[in-house]
């Protein structure tokens, strides 16, 4: 299989670049080049920036393809631009889309492609959408063969998946575990969650790719295990050997108190909503394919690599006094509340 990638090198498209040329596909990467080293040997360069069109034209001239998958595109005018570059090119587009496209609040906590598409809290997640009402315009006015891949909350070695942090990653949460001080969860922590490995997701994607029965469809790529937010932060805190020191904060506070971190998207508009994920439609077009790695042991993964790559270890002074400050607010009006004589 002869494959294009814009991006490639990000959480979810680098376990997919591996496993491809692990299997002897061709496969070309479109990007900057700036993080392609992460990546063995057997890409093929298209160094240029895909925002640059007419660079991009001349680049992939006399080049045909039978999967093209953009993973860096965001916003409608985005995939507009690549079914230019790529009509008559390829014999599948694979736009990545988001479940957190699927519509907030929930009418139904279990998730299908079915479940309707509106998110009023969440920009990102809009743009998603209309994203994907281009291209299955286009397939269904002129048979443009695009496929609608929506991952929920994927990870690899490099991060630590968690509802609430800041700007710099996890890290900072994970330091306060080990250091004891209190980590705050959204809402009471028992709001139900999936996680999936970015390994498990790239045997799903594979399985898409090339797929006659794919095309025209929208299929949504996650574990089939649930998790609360409890014992998400539970298990993070087993791997590193310490008590964890819970403080559960609603999200509409988190959303009111830190604007800085768009915990109205990112919580309100997404990870503060219970979600179930029903594969059933995965699975029949990838005949066999189940997630192997659960979150315990997926995370166990990501620690000890983190630990033991000092570079992946980026510390957040800004967000570490915010934790402070919302916690001792939290207490400030626990203690203020109970002196109130009724």
């Amino acid at each position: 299989m002869k494959a294009l990638f814009i991006g490639g090198t990000g959480t979810i498209s680098t376990a997919i670049s591996r496993q491809l040329l692990e299997e002897g596909h061709e496969l070309y990467l479109l990007n900057r080049g700036s993080r392609n080293k992460v990546l063995p040997s057997g890409v093929r360069e298209i160094r240029c920036d895909i925002t640059g069109e007419s660079e991009a034209a001349e680049k992939i001239k006399g080049l045909d393809f039978d999967v093209v998958a953009d993973f860096i595109a965001f916003t409608a005018d985005q995939v507009e631009r690549d079914y230019r570059l790529f009509k008559g090119k390829t014999g599948q587009y694979i736009f990545i889309s988001s479940a957190s496209a699927y519509q907030k609040p929930l009418s139904d906590y279990r998730i299908t492609e079915g479940t309707p598409l509106a998110n009023p809290c969440w920009a990102y997640s809009r743009d998603k959408i209309a994203c994907e009402d281009f291209l299955f315009q286009k397939y269904r006015e002129e048979g443009f063969p695009v496929t609608i891949v929506r991952p929920s909350h994927t990870y690899d070695e490099r991060n630590v998946p968690l509802g609430v942090h800041g700007k710099n990653g996890s890290w900072q949460v994970v330091k306060r575990i080990i250091d004891g001080k209190q980590v705050i969860i959204h809402g009471d922590g028992t709001s139900l969650w999936t996680m999936t490995a970015n390994s498990d997701f790239a045997r799903a994607f594979i399985g898409l790719m090339g797929n006659i029965h794919a095309k025209g469809e929208a299929v949504q790529i996650t574990s089939d295990e649930t998790v609360t937010w409890n014992q998400v932060y539970e298990a993070i805190a087993c791997v590193l050997g310490k008590p964890l020191r819970a403080v559960h904060i609603s999200s509409e506070f988190l959303a009111a108190c830190g604007p800085q971190y768009d915990y109205t998207g990112g919580l309100i508009g997404d990870k503060a909503n219970s979600v179930v994920f029903d594969n059933a439609k995965l699975k029949r077009l990838v005949p066999g394919f189940t997630a192997r790695i659960r979150f315990d042991q997926g995370v166990r993964r990501t620690l000890n690599h983190i630990l033991s790559h000092p570079e992946l270890q980026r510390e957040d002074p800004e967000f570490d006094a915010w934790c402070d400050r919302v916690i001792a607010a939290r207490e400030k009006a626990i203690a203020a509340l109970k002196n109130v004589s009724y």
